[in-house]
């Protein structure tokens, strides 16, 4: 396993040229528009926190000597030293029980899953001790902890390495769970995270990392943050809404694209936050396009797609034409070939094919 885990780092340090790129870069598109990596977005993020409050830290396996798996910590040892970024050895368990006591204190840890399918090692501390303390406790304990990694498939990494664990985390009362899928995302959602005084699980997407995204003078503000409650309408439409997280509001925006040149207008929603849910904004969605479909990376069954479903139905059922679909990935582990991945995962095909149908113009 500790093979595994060196040859997945030392791959992302080639992919990404190490630790020689800037923390902070900037493409500039025009004078008035730039662009941001989601990995430097995250990066920007942690650094203004760990500035503005000395009780953050961050620990995890090579978040320090080796600027992260992904360079998500890049440069942050050196400037915050090795009191504030920590190493520890492979053990999930152990690290995270560390840190949910250091909350428990009143420090502000930052946990760093190399991969979200490494936390099952933690879960028991993640929900049993950090997400049901404060309630246990009459509201005299917190456990203001972020627990960050990559969620979900990334290329080529198995059955063991690819899980979605949005429906896992945002099961449990006491967690709030955001996954961020562009820059504005990545840095509101992850200083909003931080701040926050309750235990955030942050679901990134290690395929996202790479990809640069406009942003605004506003969200490179210092004290630019995005609620943890609130989705956002990434595309209006009028004849069918396209509810996703993560990578797939990028699958949805494209799928927009293709049926808009048919005729079909989608209004596209990035939930942001999956506990808590942005009921308002599916339901207000659905009383004005009157058709849904939601979109996961997730395995079907009781899958966030399931809740987005039973939302619909239970606020507005009067106003849908015809029933919630779910695009999903397939019920069955992930296959390692990669002919087989593209049919586990959802498509932006499989979008597009799912919408003409239930807009009757297949």
């Amino acid at each position: 396993m500790q093979s595994f885990r060196k040859l997945g780092a030392l791959y992302q340090r080639l992919a990404v040229g190490g630790a020689n790129v800037p923390a902070t870069a900037l493409r500039g598109m025009s004078s008035a528009v730039q662009e941001m990596t989601v990995r430097d977005a995250l990066n920007s993020a942690l650094d203004e926190e760990m500035g503005r409050d000395e009780n953050v830290f961050l620990l995890g396996e090579e978040v320090a000597d080796y600027q992260g798996a992904y360079k998500i910590t890049r440069g942050l040892l050196q400037k915050y030293g090795e009191k504030r970024i920590k190493d520890t050895p492979i053990t999930e368990a152990g690290f995270t029980g560390i840190a949910v006591g250091a909350a428990f204190t009143g420090l502000k840890p930052i946990v760093e899953f190399m991969t979200w399918n490494f936390s099952m090692q933690a879960i028991d501390q993640i929900i049993n001790s950090a997400a049901k303390t404060l309630y246990m406790s009459a509201g005299q304990i917190s456990c203001p902890i972020v627990f960050r990694g990559p969620n979900g498939a990334a290329a080529g990494v198995a059955a063991q390495h690819s899980q979605c664990f949005a429906a896992w985390y945002s099961h449990c009362p006491g967690l709030k769970v955001v996954a961020p899928y562009d820059s504005e995302d990545a840095r509101g959602l992850m200083k909003g995270a931080i701040r926050d005084p309750d235990p955030v699980v942050v679901l990134e997407n290690e395929i996202l990392y790479g990809q640069s995204f406009p942003i605004t003078p506003q969200v490179l503000d210092k004290d630019f943050t995005i609620p943890l409650n609130k989705a956002k309408v990434m595309r209006e439409g009028t004849d069918v809404t396209l509810v996703g997280f993560g990578k797939m509001v990028g699958y949805n925006l494209e799928a927009a694209g293709i049926l808009a040149q048919e005729g079909i207008s989608c209004e596209v929603i990035n939930l942001r936050s999956l506990r808590p849910l942005d009921r308002e904004a599916i339901t207000t969605s659905v009383r004005k396009t009157h058709r849904m479909v939601s979109v996961e990376e997730g395995w079907p069954q009781s899958g966030i797609g399931a809740e987005i479903a039973a939302v619909a139905m239970e606020e507005c059922f009067d106003e849908l034409d015809g029933p919630v679909e779910r695009v999903t990935g397939a019920d069955v582990p992930m296959p390692y070939a990669a002919n087989l991945e593209k049919l586990a995962l959802p498509q932006v095909e499989d979008v597009v094919k799912v919408v003409k149908r239930i807009c009757n113009k297949s």
